[in-house]
């Protein structure tokens, strides 16, 4: 019990992330640039959920990479859990305006568990990998690495029609539309969708450094590496 306190707080980080996310992807993001409505391109969900990447990181650099794919293990089962309980909840409370089909959310569910487990695990082995080199050089590239693999997953599982044995496909996620919306470019809309979501979770994996470069100068002693 005592060994698990330690590293209780990244498990409530985590989860509190994760959750956050899955209520915050369901709301579009106000606004136009332009031509562009951003509502079309992102959800505030994009915002929080590059921060379980720097959950993951600290976690590796304070007590290494067993309790770091624990913390991940944690956030996988939290992924999956709310991806199908969330939105019929927030349909019924008013606070949505659809309701997703029950098929639905299982491929969605499917999508977000395996992109989390597959880029978290990602993450910290470059972490890992690379932990011994500049301070800044595994936190950035491991999280750079995982979002890119997580965005790639995601979008391609829960909007790809090659998925669709996976489950019932979003139609209007397979309509071709200007690329992110400014391009004169056609591309289907969730090609759009997950190059919104990638350039803001690479934005924040830069902003990211800057906390974790504050929490890990307070950790004197590096855990050695499992």
């Amino acid at each position: 019990m005592k060994s698990f306190s330690r590293y209780l707080p990244f498990v409530a980080a985590m989860a509190l992330v994760v959750v956050a996310s899955n209520i915050l992807v369901q709301f579009p993001l106000q606004g136009q640039i332009g031509g562009l409505s951003l509502a079309d391109l992102l959800t505030w969900g994009a915002f929080t959920y590059p921060f379980s990447f720097l959950v993951t990181d600290l976690a590796n650099r304070r007590h290494g990479p067993t309790v770091a794919r624990r913390i991940v293990f944690v956030g996988f089962m939290t992924a999956v859990i709310c991806s199908v309980l969330v939105p019929p909840f927030l349909f019924r409370h008013g606070l949505i305006e659809f309701e997703t089909a029950a098929d639905r959310l299982v491929r969605i569910a499917a999508a977000s568990g395996a992109a989390f487990l597959c880029a978290q695990l990602l993450d910290v082995m470059v972490f890992n990998r690379l932990r011994r080199q500049s301070w800044w050089r595994a936190p950035i590239v491991g999280t750079l690495v995982g979002s890119v693999f997580d965005t790639v997953v995601f979008f391609t599982v829960a909007f790809s029609a090659a998925f669709a044995f996976a489950g019932p496909s979003d139609s209007f996620a397979l309509e071709t539309a200007p690329l992110m919306g400014i391009f004169h470019i056609d591309a289907m809309r969730w090609v759009s969708w997950a190059l919104g979501d990638l350039s803001v979770k690479l934005i924040i994996a830069v902003v990211a450094l800057i906390p974790y470069r504050l929490l890990a100068a307070r950790w004197s002693q590096p855990a050695v590496a499992a």
